[in-house]
This record gives structure tokens, sequence and C-alpha cells, in this order.
């Protein structure tokens, strides 16, 4: 990946513009910066910097998180969808969601329950934040809390969300397995791979030489040891995309 410009220099630029986190492993970001790759759309890489105001990114974009997809005067995209369909405009092929509607339609469910608000990634950031309030550092936490609408309740239920979709995944791997599939959804790659791939770091984080990050962070995303010897072969196949679809070593 090309070095990350300032937000003035985006912002004088064309084409397509990606904000990205500045750190590797966040899965939002790999998994926008995975859809790109695979679609061979280049982008200009520009930095969210994490636990900042970020100011100039808001006043460009109206946003201050990442990532955040802007194309030429079009509107920014935030959501993981919405990215999703600007790939697919721009690139329709390698097609990332299937032709067909049934497929189409579990792929969109899946995902969301992956990538959207209740899934996985959230659940698994609310238990991140839980256990930063644990360790103490509570300005953090707070900081985390207000911004991503953390409370007690909800950390509580987090645990049972994160099972309930991973199993959903790893029914799904099986049932694709039985009818000769290497795939989540259809029989070939889509994008549902790709959000599974980048969000099975919060659970299990590729190995130090494929995502070198702090020791702290890494920490931080392992989870469930149990969860992830039941879901092993949902963990190899994150690994089999990695390897052979996605940019290797995970850059920040």
């Amino acid at each position: 990946m090309q070095a990350y410009v300032s937000i003035a220099e985006a912002r004088a630029l064309k084409g397509l513009r990606l904000v990205l986190t500045a750190y590797p492993g966040p899965p939002w970001t790999e998994a926008a910066k995975a859809v790109f790759h695979v679609k061979r759309i280049p982008y200009v890489p520009v930095a969210q910097q994490p636990m900042a105001t970020n100011e100039a990114l808001q006043e460009w974009t109206g946003h201050d998180n990442a990532p955040i997809a802007v194309w030429g005067d079009e509107r920014p995209r935030t959501g993981w969808a919405e990215i999703l369909v600007l790939a697919e405009r721009l690139a329709p092929e390698p097609r990332l969601t299937p032709t067909d509607l049934e497929d189409r339609v579990r792929m969109f469910g899946l995902a969301n329950e992956i990538c959207g608000e209740d899934g996985l990634g959230w659940n698994r950031r609310l238990l991140m934040i839980a256990g930063t309030y644990a360790q103490g550092a509570r300005g953090v936490a707070d900081y985390l809390a207000a911004r991503y609408g953390y409370d007690e309740a909800a950390a509580r239920r987090a645990p049972g969300r994160i099972a309930e979709i991973v199993r959903a995944l790893h029914d799904q791997l099986r049932a694709q397995e039985a009818r000769g599939r290497r795939f989540l959804i259809g029989d070939s790659l889509s994008a549902l791979d790709l959000y599974w791939a980048a969000f099975a770091a919060l659970i299990e984080p590729l190995a130090p030489d494929l995502c070198p990050m702090p020791d702290f962070l890494r920490a931080m995303y392992t989870y469930d040891p149990a969860l992830r010897r039941d879901a092993a072969d949902l963990f190899a196949h994150r690994d089999r995309i990695y390897r052979d679809h996605l940019e290797l070593p995970v850059v920040g």
C-alpha cells in the first residue's frame, strides 16, 4: 500500500480516496481494503487517527471515523454495505455479491451479522471497552463508551451474540462444504469471505509475522479459546482467504 496522504492533499485529488485507521488489524478498515484489493481498484490511502478529533477529516467528509470511501465529488461512503456497492459499481468484475437472489440476500444478512450494528465487531468492541474499564483506564474507556453506546447490560449480552454469530457462520461453512463448495456463499469468492477474514481478527488475530501489532492490542483482540477451538475450520478458512486472495503481511 502506498504512503498515506494528508486530508488537504486528498481533498485536491480525484478518483478514489480511502480513509483508513492508521494501524494494522482494525476489521472495518481491513474489510474495506480487502474489497478494493480483490477488485483491483486503486485508491489513495488517507489516515484516520484513533483516539483523536480528526477535525480536518470531519470538515471534509462529515465523519471522523474509518473507513470512508470518497469517489470523485460524490458523497462519502461510510457503511460497509455502501462501500461494497460503490466497489461493485466501479469494478463489476470480479463480482463480490452473488447473482443468485437467495444467495445475495443470505450474504447481506450474514455480512450484517459480522459488520453491522449489534454484529460480531460491534459486540467484540463492547467487550473491549468493558476490559478497558476493568484495567482501570477510565479515561480511554469513557471516551470509547460515549462514542460507541456502551453500557454494562449490552456488554453482558455480548458473549452470547458473538457465539451465536460464529455458530451461524460455522454452520454456513459446513453446509457449503457438504455441497463441495470452498466459499461461505455460492461457488466463488464473495464479500462474505472477506468480511469474515477481516473480523476473525477480533477473536484470533493472524500470526505476528502476518499481522504485526503491539502486544497490548493483540491481547485485546484475542478472545475465548473455546470458541476458537470449536470453530477451528472457520479460522482455517480465514487463513486460506488471506493466503489465496489478500495482501500479506497486513500493514497499517
